[in-house]
């Protein structure tokens, strides 16, 4: 997926005439020569929860519109480092609602979701309070499905024109732009008028081939997230201690969730996908390493990536008789050999991902 910073997600908002507030990206050395005050200062980081971490200020006049920028680009949210922000012309909001248009993989169609609970994370708002209708792909935008979302929002009517043409256009980004997310929170009710105050827009990756301009959208990766990048593997880095390494993506997530359900914290997710060479085990191992995980289960189904392979890669990096505590559960092609290379290096080897999970998280790893 491609996340999109907030202030090219409302360039392409205004491009599908949805009304956003005026602004400009200010990064370290700009002028702020022109910019109306009062203002609101936005850091423009690939996280949520801004406004929590102190990254949102408003600012009443020129100097205290210098500071803010000042002191926002000096912040790191969720160890990603500001180096840009938003400085947009202060709204007066009567309401905030929550809009968005995603993908339900479940029904495997677009899902209109609406709330009069905006500046919430969809996630804490009560289910109750919610209005999801899907949206079938050969009929589109409906205008009974405007009128349930302005009951539910218990909006005037005249504004409920004003949202309805804002969900339709929302539903043209989703399609034309091969979107997974297009989301506003909040949309704000500025006294008879609505206005997207926020823009959050994911681009489906496997899509970028239609959407070029897209490519070049730098992403907020960790320095070793993108270490790996540049190596070519699949590494996510988490906030736990115990290192996981399995080949496939649902593999992996079937880890992550056995080792959640033991009590662990996975440190990492690493997805070697398919290979038989042995350097780049290695070097998905020494990425891996780089965390301090207090322990680290793997878990291989042999296929394309051989199962000696991966023993081999392992060993070559840790040595024998390894400081740190791993499970191996591994499973497929060549799988004597491995337990065989686990076995002399002293690793255990393990035949259920139940007991793999077990292990690593015993004694609060």
């Amino acid at each position: 997926m491609v996340k999109l910073p907030e202030y090219m997600g409302k360039e392409i908002f205004r491009k599908y005439g949805i009304p956003t507030p005026e602004g400009k990206v200010i990064r370290k050395g700009d002028s702020i020569e022109g910019i109306k005050v009062p203002a609101c200062v936005k850091a423009q980081v690939l996280a949520g929860k801004r406004g929590k971490s102190g990254a949102v200020k408003f600012a009443n006049s020129k100097e205290e519109l210098e500071l803010a920028i000042a002191e926002i680009l000096t912040m790191k949210i969720n160890g990603m480092q500001v180096d840009a922000v938003l400085v947009e012309d202060k709204l007066s909001i009567l309401k905030e609602y929550y809009l968005s248009i995603t993908l339900d993989r479940d029904h495997r169609c677009a899902v209109l979701l609406a709330s009069a609970s905006g500046g919430m994370d969809i996630e804490e708002v009560p289910d109750t309070e919610i209005a999801r209708i899907h949206i079938h792909p050969f009929v589109g935008i409906q205008p009974y499905m405007i009128k349930e979302v302005v009951s539910k929002l218990g909006i005037e009517k005249e504004l409920g024109k004003s949202l309805g043409n804002i969900i339709r256009q929302m539903y043209e980004i989703f399609k034309q732009e091969d979107a997974e997310l297009v989301e506003i929170n909040p949309l704000a009710d500025v006294g008879g008028t609505l206005i997207a105050a926020d823009a959050k827009v994911i681009i489906e990756d496997d899509a970028l081939f239609r959407h070029p301009e897209y490519k070049s959208v730098p992403q907020e990766l960790t320095p070793l997230e993108k270490k790996a990048k540049e190596k070519d593997i699949s590494f996510i880095q988490l906030d736990g201690n115990i290192g996981i390494i399995a080949n496939g993506a649902g593999l992996t997530m079937a880890t992550l969730d056995a080792i959640t359900y033991y009590g662990g914290k996975p440190a990492v997710f690493l997805d070697l996908g398919g290979t038989d060479d042995v350097e780049k085990v290695k070097e998905a191992f020494k990425i891996v390493l780089e965390v301090k995980p207090k322990s680290l289960l793997v878990n291989i189904f042999g296929g394309v990536t051989k199962c000696d392979t991966v023993a081999k890669g392992i060993v070559e990096v840790l040595g024998a008789n390894p400081d740190i505590k791993i499970a191996a559960r591994i499973k497929g092609f060549n799988e004597e050999e491995a337990k065989e290379i686990f076995r002399k290096a002293g690793i255990m080897g393990v035949s259920s991902l139940d007991e793999a999970a077990r292990f690593v998280c015993e004694g609060g790893a």
